[in-house]
């Protein structure tokens, strides 16, 4: 547990909060599972942690004038020239294995980053316009911690579409016992009244 009066500490812990959430929900799935769109725009539980690999590598790379030791396994800017949804899939040639090796990896070269730097250190975000790029750690902390918990929301909704497996964290579900049809025949019965 980190010390509630170090604001990094806490911001760190929030961050992987989301990390082990996003990992968790494609725990158990094959290939298959882990990859099928799932939404009228493609959204896939693989694509949401593909897309969070580069998100953190930017943000806590390039913000802060760090290079991805290895950058053949991340999506290059170039690609969104001809696929502006390059980084939202697993190709044929990336598992679920090895997305899940490199984000954990990518946490190790962001917490780097966190880790040796003062909140108030300034960085650039190169892709946002003007002045708004101007940044600090602490500001890209909170948004990335922001974004990841997004895209653990929609994971979560994903998830439980595939399998119906749900709840906050491994061992702590959060979801109570209930009548699950008869929840759903009520709020059927009322949204039939509009």
């Amino acid at each position: 547990m980190p010390d509630t009066n170090d604001p990094k500490a806490v911001l760190k812990r929030y961050l992987q909060e989301q990390r082990d959430a996003l990992v968790w929900k494609i725990d158990g799935l094959d290939e298959r599972a882990a990859r099928w769109p799932r939404t009228p725009t493609g959204t896939s539980l693989l694509g949401i942690l593909k897309h969070c690999v580069n998100l953190e590598v930017g943000y806590f790379g390039r913000t802060f004038g760090r290079q991805w030791p290895t950058p053949e396994e991340l999506v290059p800017d170039s690609a969104f020239d001809d696929d502006p949804q390059a980084d939202w899939y697993a190709t044929e040639h990336e598992t679920r294995d090895g997305l899940v090796d490199l984000y954990r990896r990518v946490w190790t070269f962001a917490d780097e980053t966190i880790d040796s730097l003062p909140l108030d250190a300034p960085g650039r975000v190169p892709w946002w316009p003007g002045e708004r790029g101007e940044v600090t750690l602490h500001r890209v902390l909170v948004h990335v911690a922001t974004e990841l918990a997004r895209h653990a929301g929609h994971a979560d909704i994903l998830r439980e579409l595939t399998d119906e497996l749900a709840g906050l964290i491994p061992g702590l579900d959060n979801i109570p016992e209930y009548d699950w049809e008869g929840y759903i025949a009520k709020l059927k019965a009322i949204a039939e009244r509009f």
